[in-house]
């Protein structure tokens, strides 16, 4: 882009509070950003100043893999963002860029791709099995996040990082404390110091271990010098957290489902179009509130003919990009024959979800476990009833209220 095209006049700031939005609806301010063009200047409740704000699919997909736009610089200003309280940690994996982003990340690669997630499948489906068997056991009415939803990827995440049943619940205890946004700091930063004091340990007694689960293979890396105990502890917790964010996922998505009978009732008569429809899902759902992590740019770079200065924070929208009409067409219709369906879901780049197989095979079982044995499976309550999470970074349902 030559220099003549690039404008410097700023967009206005626009104010983006925190909303606690229920069922899929999409934020509203968003969608003004949106509207408002491809770069726009937003402010968050929290942290200092403003941010640029990209949504458009092809510049969002260009920021998160563009070199020019490091997450480490992050750690030194104080950006502003939606979490009430930051707490970043050197070295972890998130705030990493390449080369040592790339390092910490190959060294649990093996577990999380198609052939590591295909391990823990028949694990998986017996215990979502079990699951069931309980559920109609004890007969409607029932809530599916708690019967089903939350403990099904708790179990699958605890049996990919090699926690023993026995802990699953202390790490769902933390996880959540971590994630809430209500508890103020003090209490979120010592449930992640006890978490990352257990993944410590654990990964301490496996040093020398072969064993294929992700605290094995860290274990066996800093065995071999590769990653610091520290740097090892910072991804497990990260893995572990981001393990629970499915029950939301699959909340909102079995929330959809319930709404629309006649998208489930599709997926009852046509399960050869499961794994597309999913896909399908994944891109429509408003996975979170707000953004996520900004980056900083590292030299100015210009984008859609806006020069984005040495210095500033960029946000991306998943959200956005993920209607994106360019890309989408039809964006808000729900259509499980979207071919191709490059979907940001999982987000893109280096620091692209290491869990998006991992989500994907648990989506899949999930819908085909609750569609073929409750076939009158359906809302207990109306709509406009399920409480969905306030206060919360990630979107979903508190509690999904059903009767079949």
């Amino acid at each position: 882009m030559s220099e003549e095209t690039i404008t410097e006049i700023l967009p206005p700031i626009r104010h983006w509070p925190a909303l606690d939005l229920s069922g899929t609806d999409f934020d509203p301010v968003l969608t003004e950003l949106m509207r408002e063009g491809p770069v726009t200047r937003i402010q968050l409740p929290n942290g200092e100043g403003w941010a640029w704000l990209v949504t458009r699919y092809d510049d969002v997909r260009m920021v998160t893999n563009d070199p020019r736009f490091g997450r480490e610089a992050v750690m030194d200003q104080p950006v502003t963002r939606l979490a009430p309280h930051f707490i970043p940690e050197r070295g972890a994996v998130g705030f990493l860029d390449p080369p040592d982003h790339t390092r910490l990340r190959r060294t649990v690669a093996a577990a999380l791709t198609s052939k590591g997630v295909e391990r823990v499948r028949e694990k998986s489906r017996r215990m979502l099995d079990e699951l069931v068997d309980e559920l109609l056991q004890d007969g409607p009415p029932a809530d599916l996040t708690a019967t089903v939803l939350s403990p099904f990827p708790i179990a699958v995440i605890c049996e990919l990082m090699g926690v023993p049943a026995a802990d699953r619940q202390v790490m769902h205890t933390w996880t959540q404390l971590i994630l809430s946004s209500s508890h103020g700091k003090e209490v979120s930063e010592k449930a992640k110091q006890e978490m990352g004091a257990y993944f410590g340990d654990l990964i301490g007694l496996r040093e020398g271990g072969t064993g294929e689960d992700v605290t094995s293979l860290l274990g066996a890396a800093v065995g071999r010098d590769e990653v610091t105990l520290e740097e090892a502890v910072g991804l497990a917790v990260l893995l572990q957290i981001g393990g629970e964010a499915v029950t939301n996922n699959s909340g909102q998505m079995f929330y959809l489902l319930l709404t629309r009978p006649d998208l489930a009732d599709r997926l009852r008569t046509e399960p050869s179009i499961r794994p597309q429809a999913i896909d399908e899902l994944l891109r429509y759902i408003p996975h979170r509130n707000a953004v996520g992590l900004s980056r900083i740019a590292l030299e100015d770079v210009g984008i859609r003919g806006v020069r984005i200065r040495a210095g500033d924070p960029v946000y991306v929208s998943y959200l956005a990009a993920n209607r994106d009409p360019d890309v989408f067409p039809f964006p808000e219709t729900i259509d499980f024959t979207r071919s191709p369906n490059p979907h940001v879901s999982f987000g893109f780049g280096p620091h692209y979800c290491p869990g998006g197989m991992l989500a994907r095979l648990e989506s899949e079982l999930l819908v085909d476990a609750l569609l073929d044995r409750l076939p009158d499976l359906r809302l207990a309550v109306p709509a406009d009833q399920v409480p969905f999470r306030k206060g919360a970074l990630i979107r979903g349902p508190e509690a999904l209220p059903v009767t079949w």
